[in-house]
C-alpha cells in the first residue's frame, strides 16, 4: 500500500542525508510491514526513534509507502542499501491511506461481478493502487489460459486509471492473501519466507509423519513450507537408526522394527511371541542373515559356486548344444597307447 507524500519534505530529507554513507556496518534501523500482510523489511530510521505499531511511511522509489512498525528502532549490524523512513504518517496520511484501501475495495468488488457476467474461469483476490493513483494491479490464478481483453477494458473505464492484470499460482496467492495455519499461527509464507523453497514428499516421510493431505499440504492446497525446517535435523538424527521393517538383535532376542522415535533414539521392536518392546538405539543392531544353503537339484560340482561361475561354465558351450549329449574325453592309459614300432 502506498500513498502521496509531500514533495518538499521529503527534498529537504533527501539534502540532510545526502552526506551519510550508504553502506554501514552499524545504523538505526526499524523493520515494518506493508498492509495488513506482508514479509518483514529492515529500513534505515535515521534520526527517528520509532515504537511498535507506529505508521510511518517508507521511500519505495515510487511516491512513498504506508508501513506499519513491528520491531522498534534500535542500533543494529547490517549491510547493503536499505530502505529510508521519510516520516511518522500524519492524520493527513492516514486518511488519504484509508480513502485507497477503500477504493480497492471497491475495484475488487467491481472486477470479481464483471468476471461472473463475463464468465471467466479466475479467482481475482487483490487490487493495489499505486501512490500517485495513476496505475492499479489486480492479481489473479487461475488453471489455464484467459481471454480477459473485455475485462480489462471494463476495469479501466470503471477506475479511469491504467490497469494491469497480474497471474500469480496458488502459493502466490495463499502469501498475498494471507490466513491462519493448521499450527493456530498466521502463514510462514506472508510473515517471514524471503522465497518459496522446493519442498517433496520425502521430506514428510524422512519425519516419520502421517501422509494425509489435510495433515502435511497447507492453505494454498501444496505441500507445507515447515517440512524443510526440521528436515536436516531429522536426517542427522536418524543416522544409525535400522529403517522400518529390518531384522534387529536386541537384548530380548531377534525381531523386527515396527516404529521408530527419531529425536529421541528410540526403537519399537516387534517380537512374534511377545508383546512389542522399546529400545534405546545403542541396544539393537541389524541381525545377521542368515547363509543361503546350495539348491538340491544343483549339479555337485557346482555346488558352493557362486550363480554367475555356474552360468559362466554352461555358457562356454556352442550355443545350440545340449550339455547332457556332449561326449566324454577319456584319456587313454599308457597301456592302450599304440606301438610305434
Amino acid at each position: 500500500m502506498t500513498i502521496p507524500f509531500d514533495s518538499q519534505e521529503d527534498n529537504q530529507s533527501r539534502r540532510g542525508r545526502s552526506s551519510r554513507p550508504e553502506v554501514s556496518q552499524v545504523r538505526n534501523t526499524v523493520v515494518v510491514v506493508f498492509g495488513p500482510v506482508g514479509r518483514p523489511l529492515q529500513c534505515d530510521a535515521g534520526d527517528f526513534r520509532l515504537t511498535e505499531g507506529q505508521l510511518v511511511l517508507v521511500d519505495d522509489r515510487r511516491g512513498g509507502a504506508f508501513a506499519r512498525v513491528v520491531v522498534q528502532s534500535g542500533r543494529r549490524a547490517c549491510e547493503g542499501n536499505l530502505a529510508w523512513v521519510l516520516r511518522v504518517a500524519t492524520d493527513s496520511d492516514q486518511h488519504a491511506h484509508q480513502k485507497r484501501v477503500n477504493d480497492e475495495r471497491e475495484a475488487l468488488t467491481f472486477a470479481r461481478q464483471r468476471g461472473r457476467e463475463l464468465k471467466l474461469d479466475l479467482k481475482m483476490f487483490r487490487v493495489e493502487l499505486s501512490a500517485r493513483g495513476d496505475r492499479a494491479t489486480v492479481f489473479f490464478a487461475s488453471e489455464q489460459r484467459i481471454d480477459f481483453r473485455d475485462l480489462l477494458r471494463d476495469l479501466g473505464a470503471f477506475l479511469q486509471v491504467r490497469v494491469e492484470l497480474r497471474q500469480v499460482g496458488v502459493r502466490d496467492e495463499a502469501k498475498i492473501v494471507g490466513g491462519i495455519g493448521s499450527c493456530g499461527r498466521e502463514l510462514c509464507c506472508s510473515t517471514f519466507l524471503p522465497k518459496f523453497e522446493p519442498i517433496s514428499i520425502r521430506m514428510a516421510k524422512s519425519q516419520n509423519l502421517a501422509l494425509t493431505p489435510s495433515k502435511i499440504t497447507g492453505q494454498c492446497g501444496r505441500l507445507k513450507c515447515c517440512l524443510v525446517y526440521e528436515e536436516a535435523q531429522y536426517i542427522e538424527a536418524a543416522k544409525g537408526l535400522p529403517k522400518i521393517g529390518k531384522n534387529v538383535e536386541t537384548p530380548e532376542g531377534v525381531g523386527r522394527v515396527q516404529d521408530l522415535d527419531i529425536l529421541r533414539r528410540r526403537v519399537r521392536v516387534f517380537f512374534p511371541d511377545r508383546p512389542p518392546q522399546v529400545f534405546t538405539a545403542e541396544q539393537v543392531s541389524l541381525a545377521q542373515a542368515p547363509a543361503q544353503e546350495p539348491r538340491r537339484d544343483a549339479p555337485r560340482e557346482n555346488r558352493g559356486q557362486s550363480p554367475q561361475a555356474a552360468t559362466s561354465n554352461e555358457s562356454s558351450a556352442p550355443r545350440g548344444t545340449n550339455m547332457e549329449n556332449l561326449p566324454t574325453e577319456v584319456t587313454p592309459s599308457p597301456e592302450t597307447e599304440p606301438n610305434d614300432a
